[in-house]
């Protein structure tokens, strides 16, 4: 199973989508010497097939979303700015910020006029985060887009996700050991899980919130990034509800989900603000009288485990799911 993830990770690194040209050397100056040669210029494409080019790997990058932060900071370049830092600090801890790193507003109406006090030179953002700002942003510094979440094959965009950044910054290196580690860390999860006899066992993934009276849950269905990993650590995603075809998300309430009537699904949650189910729902004889519940079987993740986000968080979740069945 190891060599397999391995080698899908190796092709991934070998079709990233960026080219790398050879630098040009400068002409020196009248009665001068000539400078040291620049970095190699380099062309992406992103997530809307258009070809970016930077003159070398940028240094100073702005993030305007969570994913692409993590994996930027993971990769070895700290962002000169990032988009709602103090939320970013409490949902994701895979890769910490330096106090350094400036926030530029919120990721729903990132600051034009912070992000360019910054002097960045490339923009990391999300398509569906305010599409006009792209065009702001374009103005003055070349900006990659991303999908940030595909239902019909999250792994193979999250793969090429860190090999378009990493090519951009010049840390493809990186990238390949990123991947890699996190592949092993399935391989080796997967096989923790079989030898507790765990395997193929029902799981359903959520998060909630409550307004008013009134409690929301979110389920993470089959293809959202969380039910990739849990399934690459052999489990099976237990909810078969409606779910959007990018996030592979699922909205109901309590009374939903009584659909989960397997005796062996075990239930994971993150709340790392309130907490709507060991709270909100304590009293709830819907609540009370799910097999899961009744079980004991409901297990919160440890707070700052990015459901969305790169490699790193990947393996967070991976590590919580084989704690709770080998713990």
């Amino acid at each position: 199973m190891r060599s397999a993830l391995t080698a899908i990770a190796a092709i991934v690194v070998l079709a990233a989508c960026g080219t790398t040209e050879a630098p040009v050397p400068e002409q020196p100056a009248a009665g001068g010497t000539a400078p040291a040669t620049t970095a190699a210029a380099v062309t992406v494409t992103d997530g809307r097939g258009k070809q970016v080019k930077l003159d070398r790997p940028a240094t100073r990058v702005v993030s305007l979303e969570w994913g692409e932060t993590e994996m930027v900071t993971s990769l070895g370049v700290m962002p000169v700015g990032a988009a709602d830092i103090k939320g970013y600090t409490l949902w994701n801890t895979a890769a910490k910020l330096d106090p350094s790193v400036k926030d530029v507003g919120t990721r729903q109406e990132p600051s034009v006029d912070s992000i360019s006090a910054l002097q960045p030179d490339l923009v990391l953002m999300e398509a569906e985060r305010d599409s006009p700002l792209v065009e702001q942003l374009e103005k003055f510094v070349p900006v990659l887009v991303f999908t940030g979440s595909d239902a019909t094959r999250n792994f193979d965009r999250l793969r090429e996700d860190l090999n378009l950044i990493a090519t951009a910054v010049g840390k493809t290196d990186q990238a390949t050991k990123l991947l890699a580690d996190m592949d092993a860390a399935f391989a080796a999860g997967k096989e923790k899980i079989a030898a507790a006899g765990a395997a193929g066992t029902p799981f359903a993934m959520a998060d909630g919130w409550k307004q008013g009276s009134t409690i929301s849950i979110r389920l993470f269905g089959k293809g959202a990034l969380v039910s990739d990993v849990a399934e690459a650590l052999g489990l099976k995603n237990a909810w078969t509800g409606k779910v959007d075809k990018v996030w592979g998300l699922g909205t109901t309430d309590v009374e939903g989900l009584t659909a989960l009537k397997d005796e062996k699904v075990r239930f994971f949650y993150n709340a790392p603000e309130e907490d709507v189910f060991a709270d909100g729902l304590k009293d709830n004889g819907i609540w009370k009288s799910l097999p899961f519940v009744k079980n004991q079987q409901v297990t919160k993740l440890p707070n700052g485990i990015w459901t969305f986000g790169g490699p790193l968080s990947c393996q967070q979740y991976a590590d919580a799911l084989v704690k709770a069945y080998t713990g």
